[in-house]
């Protein structure tokens, strides 16, 4: 397995383990977590669709801004961000563990863009798993309709 699909499986994990702590009930968001992940959302809308058509820097572009809107609701939060790959989530599982999780997609997409001028472009079927991730029905663009509180 290769070290992208390591970052990925463990996202998902972690992911998945705050959004089942907070269904059930293991996992009560204060006020503070809930206005975070509506900034989340708001500041993440608005990405264009993702084509193949679109220029590479573009495409992770896109990637990349979770990065950076994660990082700084963490810092406004006081959450630390924590390596997901290798490591099982903390449980109960909280805010901390869904950014981390987040995190590594949108980390990921920093790390192909700043190689992108000498190695190229990453492989495309990376991309678009990264792409599914972030964007679309189902995923953490949809971050508020997981939550039921």
């Amino acid at each position: 397995m290769d070290e992208f699909t390591r970052r990925l499986d463990a996202a998902w994990e972690w992911w998945n383990a705050a959004v089942e702590d907070s269904q059930e009930g293991r996992w009560i968001r204060t006020d503070a977590e809930r206005r975070t992940i509506d900034d989340i959302a708001a500041a993440t809308l608005g990405c264009p669709p993702s084509s193949v058509e679109l220029p590479w820097r573009a495409r992770l572009a896109r990637i990349v801004r979770w990065a950076a809107v994660l990082r700084l609701a963490a810092r406004a939060g006081g959450w630390e961000l924590t390596p997901v790959t290798g490591a099982a989530p903390p449980r109960p599982a909280g805010m901390a563990v869904l950014l981390s999780g987040i995190y590594a997609v949108g980390e990921q997409g920093e790390l192909w863009l700043d190689a992108l001028p000498t190695a190229g472009p990453p492989p495309v079927a990376e991309v678009v798993k990264a792409e599914a991730f972030l964007f679309g029905p189902g995923s953490v663009e949809d971050l508020r309709q997981f939550f039921y509180d």
